[in-house]
């Protein structure tokens, strides 16, 4: 179907104030942070659960807060303070191919930015934009210490990985307006910079609006469609990800 650029803003403005409400919140991961107050709180909640971020929404938000539990509540706290032993005690931890051992490591390397690197904020903001900084974030989190299982959690757009789950997790930090869904926390990156976390839904329906003509969903479709969103609104271009994927998890009929 064809849209003319009039219409198709219009149909992407209504759709995002129709999923960009706090109800969106329940059953979406975004939920597990939101549990927080503390900034670095709320951005290690959502690195971890972001990190898990595939398959049934239902046990992504089950095993998220499993990890919280494991991290007793206060993962800013364990991730700087813990001992050998806390970590001994953590007996188990699973999340499809995400293991204990990737739980571990993760909180190690969680300590190693928040010593090292001024934090979450800080190891995105280490170039002199986002994209490069997208790109250099796993040998910033992992410092060329981690074990090769490991590296596929961490998206490298170099390789082309969409980085779906990263993106999203910006989202949520950077994006901020008054619909109280993403928290806006982090300054130093400016939404416009931002890029879509691209999934098989938004992709799917970004492709039926003839928003996006590349196949598959790598870093090249990413950088597509965020072009081109950015033509519908160029400070805000990501809110357009409620729009897109709402519309593709309730099969909106185009």
């Amino acid at each position: 179907m064809h849209f003319n650029y009039n219409t198709l803003k219009q149909l992407l403005d209504d759709k995002v104030d129709l999923y960009n409400k706090p109800d969106f919140i329940e059953n979406d991961p975004i939920s597990i942070p939101r549990q927080f107050q503390q900034k670095e709180d709320i951005e290690i909640a959502a690195f971890l659960t972001a990190t898990i971020s595939w398959g049934n929404r239902k046990s992504i938000i089950t095993n998220a807060n499993k990890m919280m539990v494991l991290l007793n509540n206060a993962p800013y706290d364990f991730v700087i303070n813990h001992t050998d032993n806390d970590l001994k005690n953590i007996k188990s931890f699973v999340h499809r191919t995400f293991n204990l051992d990737d739980f571990l490591t993760f909180i190690h390397c969680l300590k190693h930015l928040y010593v090292n690197e001024n934090g979450l904020e800080g190891a995105f903001t280490t170039q002199n934009n986002l994209k490069n900084s997208l790109a250099h974030f796993p040998q910033t989190f992992l410092h060329g210490e981690t074990p090769t299982r490991v590296k596929k959690h961490v998206a490298n757009i170099k390789s082309g990985s969409a980085a779906k789950r990263i993106n999203m997790f910006l989202r949520w930090m950077v994006r901020k307006d008054n619909h109280g869904v993403d928290f806006g926390i982090w300054t130093t990156i400016d939404p416009s910079s931002l890029f879509i976390p691209l999934d098989v839904h938004s992709g799917n329906t970004a492709r039926k609006l003839n928003l996006l003509q590349r196949k598959q969903n790598d870093w090249k479709a990413v950088q597509e469609l965020t072009q081109a969103l950015r033509s519908f609104d160029p400070t805000d271009p990501i809110k357009y990800d409620f729009a897109l994927f709402g519309m593709g998890v309730s099969n909106y009929e185009l």
